[in-house]
């Protein structure tokens, strides 16, 4: 069975570009989310093996929405995926249980690894 995976990124045209890369690697997208808050509703219905996740969004930001599904699901895989390599965002989100980073604008390689990676 493909892993599945829910994609969460306030801008369209992103989600857009992670569904293609991801598709065209055998992957299964089961859902999409713009917001934090709809990324913790969705993760509670769709229950994916994986979600890639923006930092900066309204509503509620990726950090908050990841430690949130860390508090569903302890074992949960979030990737976070943000413009912003700031040190900072990087070490917050991997504290809060993030499992990798990766940088936007992003290579189709990059996220694969990571999600190889993550997915063991």
């Amino acid at each position: 069975m493909a892993n599945t995976v829910l994609i969460v990124d306030d801008a369209a045209f992103m989600r857009m570009m992670i569904k293609e890369i991801l598709t065209k690697n055998g992957y299964t997208v089961v859902g999409e989310a713009s917001d934090g808050a709809q990324a913790v509703e969705k993760f509670k219905e769709l229950k994916p093996d994986l979600v890639t996740m923006d930092i900066t969004m309204p509503e509620m930001d990726g950090i908050t929405a990841l430690r949130e599904i860390k508090k569903l699901d302890s074992s949960a895989k979030v990737i976070m995926c943000s413009a912003m390599g700031q040190q900072a965002m990087v070490i917050d989100a991997i504290q809060a249980g993030a499992k990798d980073f990766v940088v936007k604008p992003f290579q189709a390689d990059r996220v694969i690894e990571a999600i190889k990676k993550t997915l063991g």
